[in-house]
């Protein structure tokens, strides 16, 4: 088991800190995120730091750490050990976050960090203690088409780069003519990923089971992975077809194998989003449960602002890097386009270190 090759890693923690990070986005909305930084000694008179990155969407909790800062950490672990210390340790001392997925998504943060510095201090990184290769990155690009819906951001996506691959997630104001005008712009195979967030509830992004709307993309974009339907009365008929089926993905409801299990078919892709798993180990067993299966993976992005997105594209390069991964420089999410970006796929560090993609730069 890969757990198994990281668990006995040994782990200092003597300070623990955190940095609170904004910024605007693409989808119009101010992203804030917290940065989790741990140090501890590197066994002779200096001091290294793991890094990681609490994704929680709500911008109270983050303020909210802000003020309380999180627990003391600090002490002598194994990874393993300090994986489980967390069970026991509440990471909101303010109080309970919004929705309950969001402990995981901060206990991700923490042991990102934890397993950063614990590789650090044994001088290593995370593709040669699992005994895996970095590979090059394919990635898409995810954008919403703005309120109402126009071409307009993605035309000049294609701009900057001419064979860009796209995500997009369609709404019920998406009509014929503006579904032609996407054809028209990135062509029917730009469209790697169609995210339908049917599997939302109570959230911003939220939308509806429209049985018009799914016809008319799944017609529109015949080769494209269908994310999240919902499965409802008046959509479940169009999913009956096996070729249909072999198209969709989940995304929201991945939590570990138990949900995969508990999906209405076997699925044929996953999205996979380390954050909603909370711990290395429960990601890792579920990598090798959908290996075991040929189920295809790809990774997600939720517009990490710090080191957070780095590991997700590192997670990619070792595990899934063919994937239509939603994991595309954070410059892409900016309100305001670079003239210049990265292109797809992305080269993997020469000089690996940690659990991170860089030491700095663009991730």
């Amino acid at each position: 088991m890969a757990f198994d090759r990281l668990a006995d890693l040994s782990l200092s923690i003597d300070d623990v800190t955190i940095e609170r990070l904004e910024r605007e986005t693409s989808s119009g909305f101010t992203r804030v995120t917290t940065e989790i930084a741990l140090a501890g000694s590197n066994g002779d008179d200096t001091t290294v730091v793991g890094r990681g990155e609490d994704v929680t969407y709500e911008t109270d909790d983050h303020d909210a750490l802000a003020e309380t800062g999180l627990p003391d950490l600090t002490g002598e672990y194994t990874h393993d050990s300090f994986s489980s210390h967390l069970e026991s340790v509440d990471l909101f001392p303010a109080g309970p976050p919004d929705r309950e997925v969001f402990r995981n998504y901060r206990r991700w943060g923490v042991e990102s960090a934890a397993l950063d510095l614990a590789l650090r201090q044994a001088g290593t990184d995370i593709a040669s203690e699992l005994g895996r290769s970095l590979e090059p990155v394919r990635f898409v690009a995810s954008t919403r088409l703005g309120e109402p819906p126009t071409t307009d951001r993605l035309e000049t996506l294609r701009e900057r780069v001419p064979d860009l691959e796209c995500k997009l997630d369609p709404i019920p104001e998406w009509d014929a003519e503006l579904v032609a005008d996407i054809v028209g712009t990135v062509g029917p195979d730009g469209v790697r990923i169609l995210d339908l967030k049917g599997q939302y509830e109570g959230t911003d992004v939220d939308v509806p089971a429209d049985p018009e709307l799914y016809a008319l993309v799944l017609e529109a974009f015949p080769e494209a992975v269908l994310e999240d339907p919902a499965l409802t009365e008046e959509t479940r008929p169009l999913f009956d077809d096996p070729d249909v089926r072999r198209r969709v993905s989940w995304d929201a409801p991945i939590h570990g194998i138990d949900d995969i299990e508990a999906l209405p078919w076997e699925p044929d892709w996953l999205n996979v989003k380390p954050s909603r798993f909370g711990s290395l180990e429960s990601l890792l067993e579920t990598i090798a449960y959908c290996d075991e299966r040929d189920i295809r993976l790809y990774g997600g992005g939720q517009f990490e602002l710090g080191v957070g997105r780095g590991q997700i594209q590192l997670l990619a390069s070792l595990c899934y890097p063919d994937g239509p991964n939603d994991v595309a420089p954070r410059a892409y999410n900016d309100a305001e386009l670079d003239t210049s970006l990265l292109t797809s796929p992305l080269e993997p560090p020469t000089e690996p270190s940690g659990f991170r993609w860089s030491d700095g730069g663009p991730d």
